[in-house]
């Protein structure tokens, strides 16, 4: 039996990467490319040759984008590129498909802050020789859950990312798993208040079972949170703001927490989560006190968002 390869066959390693990226990850710019797949590269032109052959052999397509008055090409994959990726089996399979409209409408921005977002955690963990790569986060993925505010409806938490980091300390490993939020000042306040009480609905959510057969059988609660299926432990909640000016994101922080603290739902949570700007994490990395805590005291903290007192 045929060991499988990484990516569709008759291409060089980059351009299969490069297939896996952007499959994973829907649309993302040359330059974000360049950041993920090759930044070891002081110029991005090899990595630029291998997405054209990817646009001439019709697994790739793009659209322009300006930004600072120069054209800047988003990048995605065909139906063909797509059903190649999944051809070989060695990434979830995606339902979405993008197409030209898609890649230029309304969703644009919000994807490519997604991509950004996880590429200032690539970035970081390359500085501080910790492990996190351009596959360890995936996108939009569903959780579902039941709120009591809600009784009888099935609800559905889907995070912009769900990102895995491993933080190589100097005696151990861990793995961080982190629920990813970003939030370009496009949705009310509320909106966003809203999710936080969704995340916490679903930190405490714990599935029914059936306990017999037949018309009289019952249902019982178990004591598992649906979470732990699926988790070791329950990922802390990192928002990522962008979009405006630091003082206007500075502002949008503070009235996000005053609607948090009078959120009955968030009175006990273990929720843990913390919100911070992009431009920070870009700059100073998610582990220095970039986190100001949704909840509670407002002492910066860094991605750990370790309780206060809690050892460091």
């Amino acid at each position: 039996m045929p060991y499988p390869h990484t990516g569709p066959t008759g291409l060089g390693q980059i351009a299969q990467q490069a297939t896996q990226v952007l499959y994973q990850h829907r649309l993302v710019s040359t330059r974000q490319l360049h950041q993920l797949i090759t930044p070891h590269h002081s110029r991005a032109e090899y990595l630029r040759r291998q997405l054209h052959t990817l646009r001439e052999t019709g697994l790739a397509e793009t659209v322009g984008r300006r930004v600072s008055g120069q054209t800047e090409l988003l990048w995605w994959l065909t139906e063909k590129g797509a059903n190649a990726v999944e051809s070989v089996g060695l990434l979830p399979q995606r339902p979405y498909r993008m197409s030209p409209e898609a890649a230029l409408g309304p969703l644009q921005e919000h994807t490519l802050a997604t991509v950004e977002t996880g590429l200032a955690f690539v970035d970081w963990a390359r500085q501080l020789r910790h492990e996190c790569g351009p596959l360890d986060w995936s996108p939009e993925t569903a959780h579902y859950y039941r709120d009591d505010a809600r009784p009888g409806e099935e609800l559905s938490l889907v995070p912009d990312a769900v990102l895995n980091y491993v933080h190589a300390g100097a005696k151990q490993r861990t793995l961080l798993t982190f629920f990813v939020e970003v939030d370009r000042t496009q949705m009310t306040i509320a909106r966003l208040a809203q999710k936080l009480h969704a995340y916490a609905a679903y930190h405490d959510f714990t599935p029914q079972q059936s306990s017999g057969r037949g018309a009289k059988a019952g249902r019982r609660t178990t004591s598992t949170p649906a979470w732990r299926y699926r988790y070791p432990a329950f990922p802390r909640l990192l928002m990522v703001l962008t979009g405006a000016s630091d003082s206007r994101l500075a502002r949008r922080i503070a009235d996000l927490r005053s609607l948090a603290a009078s959120d009955p739902a968030l009175t006990n949570t273990g929720l843990r989560a913390g919100v911070t700007t992009l431009g920070q994490l870009q700059h100073r990395g998610p582990f220095e006190p970039i986190f100001t805590p949704v909840l509670g005291p407002t002492e910066p903290t860094d991605a750990w968002l370790r309780p206060v007192g809690a050892a460091a």
